[in-house]
């Protein structure tokens, strides 16, 4: 079901392609297997694996050549812009992930206090699904679809953003590990 929404937006003979869905994988992999971990999460588990396959689909729309995206919008965009293809196609619970899922999530007074390029509220994961996915994806990263971050490198990766991110990752850790 995802490849077909996904092929809409991407060739699927592209780099940016296999990385999305490669990368995407591994986020869902991760995530279910945290949800096999923790059946008292009481995690849907079809959910889960089609918004985490879904969760960076509007990476296309944004700049970083590095992963073979060439748009014109900033990266940090990309989840909010994924959204709206996502809400579009009638995804909507899909679409909150995708929303939520930068970081350990972005409040709106960081994205006041910092400038950053985003709508004026809140992109933080509510509903463990959302959360599932945004720590799983925190294991991955596109620049480097092969490794998996240890725990210490995704808190030190966490800490460039301050404290507060690291010790929402240490929660979670507490509760998905």
């Amino acid at each position: 079901m995802y490849n077909k929404i996904i092929e809409k937006y991407y060739d699927k003979n592209s780099d940016l392609y296999k990385l999305l869905i490669f990368h995407s994988r591994r986020v869902a992999e991760k995530a279910m297997e945290v949800c096999k971990t923790h059946p008292e999460l009481n995690a849907d588990l079809q959910f889960i694996e089609q918004a985490a396959m879904f969760h960076d689909i509007g990476i296309f729309l944004c700049q970083a050549p590095s992963v073979f995206c060439f748009g014109n919008h900033n990266y940090i965009e990309h989840g909010y812009l994924g959204a709206q293809i996502l809400e579009n196609e009638g995804f909507e619970r899909h679409a909150l992930v995708a929303e939520r899922h930068t970081g350990t999530g972005i409040s709106k007074e960081e994205i006041i206090e910092k400038k950053l390029p985003l709508p004026h509220r809140d992109f933080c994961p509510i509903s463990t699904e959302e959360k599932i996915i945004c720590y799983a994806d925190k294991f991955f990263s596109k620049s480097k679809p092969e490794k998996e971050f240890s725990v210490e490198q995704v808190r030190k990766n966490l800490g460039r953003f301050g404290k507060e991110k690291v010790d929402i990752f240490d929660d979670w850790y507490k509760i998905f590990s």
